[in-house]
């Protein structure tokens, strides 16, 4: 099938061949550019050796139509360059601002790091850097050589002059590209560091005020901007210095193209009138060698964004169907799954294999490190399995189409994230809300009159600085979230960690409305009144199916803990365990 997204090789592939058509185009448009920027050297030097000598007014007057015309061209043409400019920054950021975002969330569920923000950061830097002027710098400095060759044409001693102002500009270059690059890449790479991790402790402000953390947790934080801001100076003195003898080197080869020229004159071997226009020409010339100079920090940055936009790219392993699949109903089968997080040693989960078919509860249990929550991960499709595979009704989770799938899965992980919009929209999942679904799966998850005691009822935002949801509303919030639009599949890991008697309840008739409805219910629980309610239990044991059967069936009782305790001797049969 048609995959979501293109593999990160094309995408990349792409995007460099349609820059680089951008880049050609721009260059052209600088050819014609710089062509044009002849125009007032060339009118000054004709003023000063036709106009002046013979008087004429008619001369002047066609002189200034022509030089108004060239200019008006120029400034047209540089209109056009900068919109070109501006359309391949759009272009960029309109094609990888989903790919590079899907692909940081991937990338946080994997390795458990937050790089979605910072992956915007680095596109809309890139977006910023395109549409700058210190883009179209190397574009100009190519066509340089245009006034290098004007300057010979003058005379042979001018085009040695800026020749020679033009190798010390780029030794100038050179030197700062060496003594500026390493710190200002380190400074750049401790500094979004640093933004990522207290991004990351900001979300645990409570906890940090609470116990104290906040001293601790400003040490170190001020260790690492120490450390960034070390490079950054450093790397900027470097800079500023370098800066500083490119401009008195300027202006010291403007007082030599002077000197030169007077020379010249005395000599009789040029007119007067090419002082001025050597002067204006060498001053284009070396015009984008000092601006690259200026703008060198500008293109380090730029460099290191699109390294990391590149590599998180191509780090994305997740390839999702593209075709929407049309609501079903069928079985659950989880087929020998093993999964091993990416650069981890252990395996977590270790062929597991089992059948739910519609209406029917599984309790899932076993001691804490047991890899119930990254089965039911596994089952939602959130993590790639690396052997085996889920299936609901004959379709792989992971790989299908995420909004379709949306449509029949309901999940209400250990942690509930309630995400910034009204409580209808987080019901909602965020779509455009069905008042009479939301309703539904409200009253289903017996938070309806709870929602009504709010201030603004389901407008209420979750963000609302003036009251905070408690954990148990929270919860509660989530479950109708996942009861919304009567999913096929509902997973529920640990729904009732901070509910009272009143909301145990509701959740257990949740989940009973759940299975009438034909849908399939996994259920990760430690409190064994839950555990009542399911059909079956499968109990896992560091990875593994250690029992899996109907609840009646099952050796052993539920521990106060949710840990079923086995009786060996009486093993569940093996045909009860496999798929």
């Amino acid at each position: 099938m048609k995959v979501a997204t293109q593999p990160a090789d094309v995408l990349i592939r792409g995007l460099q061949r349609g820059f680089a058509g951008g880049l050609a185009y721009a260059a052209f448009l600088s050819f014609c550019v710089n062509i044009l920027l002849l125009t007032v050297p060339m009118f000054m030097l004709q003023v000063q050796d036709r106009v002046i000598v013979s008087r004429s007014y008619d001369t002047l007057t066609m002189l200034l139509v022509i030089a108004v015309g060239a200019l008006a061209l120029y400034g047209t043409i540089e209109f056009i360059r900068s919109l070109t400019f501006q359309a391949m920054a759009s272009i960029l950021a309109r094609r990888l601002n989903l790919p590079a975002l899907q692909a940081a969330v991937s990338t946080s569920l994997e390795k458990g790091s937050g790089q979605a923000t910072q992956a915007i950061r680095d596109l809309n830097e890139l977006r910023y850097f395109i549409a700058s002027s210190a883009i179209a710098t190397p574009l100009e400095a190519m066509w340089s050589p245009i006034f290098l060759a004007v300057l010979f044409a003058f005379h042979w001693i001018y085009g040695l002059v800026g020749l020679a102002s033009l190798l010390i500009l780029l030794l100038l270059g050179v030197v700062s590209d060496m003594l500026t690059r390493r710190a200002l890449k380190e400074a750049n790479e401790e500094g979004v560091a640093s933004i990522n991790e207290i991004s990351a402790t900001l979300r645990h402000a409570e906890t940090i005020e609470a116990m104290g953390m906040l001293p601790a947790l400003s040490s170190r934080w001020r260790a690492k901007q120490i450390a960034m801001l070390e490079h950054l100076d450093l790397g900027t003195r470097r800079g500023k210095f370098i800066a500083a003898i490119t401009r008195a080197s300027r202006m010291t080869m403007q007082l030599s193209i002077y000197a030169t020229g007077a020379v010249l004159i005395i000599r009789h071997e040029v007119s007067a009138g090419t002082l001025m226009a050597a002067s204006i020409l060498l001053g284009r010339l070396l015009a984008p060698f000092d601006s690259m100079i200026t703008d060198w920090r500008q293109w380090v940055l730029a460099a290191a964004a699109w390294k990391r936009v590149r590599e998180l790219l191509q780090s994305q392993s997740s390839q999702r169907q593209s075709v929407p699949t049309p609501a079903t109903q069928g079985d659950l089968v989880i087929d020998r799954l093993v999964y091993a997080p990416k650069g981890g040693e252990q395996t977590v989960i270790k062929g597991v294999s089992f059948t739910l078919e519609p209406g029917e509860v599984l309790g899932l249990v076993g001691p804490s490190g047991a890899g119930k929550s990254t089965l039911a991960r596994l089952i939602v499709g959130v993590l790639k399995p690396n052997v085996g595979g889920v299936y609901l009704d004959g379709h792989n989770t992971y790989l299908w189409e995420r909004g379709s799938f949306g449509d029949m899965v309901g999940y209400l992980p250990q942690s509930v994230s309630l995400l910034d919009g009204t409580i209808a929209e987080n019901i909602a999942r965020m779509r455009k809300p069905d008042p009479h679904a939301i309703l539904e799966a409200a009253r289903i998850a017996g938070v309806h009159e709870l929602i009504g005691r709010l201030p603004l009822g389901y407008d209420t935002n979750v963000a609302d600085s003036d009251f905070k949801l408690s954990g148990g509303q929270r919860q509660r919030i989530g479950l109708a979230r996942a009861l919304y639009g009567m999913p096929r599949l509902v997973v529920l890991d640990e729904p009732n960690a901070n509910l009272d008697t009143e909301g145990e309840q509701s959740l257990i008739r949740a989940i009973n409305a759940a299975r009438e409805s034909g849908a399939i219910v996994i259920l990760i629980a430690h409190r064994p009144s839950v555990m009542q309610i399911v059909d079956k239990i499968l109990v896992l044991r560091e990875g593994r199916v250690a029992q899996f059967g109907p609840r009646s069936a099952i050796s052993g009782m539920i521990t106060p803990a949710g840990v079923v305790e086995l009786e060996p001797s009486k093993p569940v049969p093996a045909r009860e365990v496999s798929a």
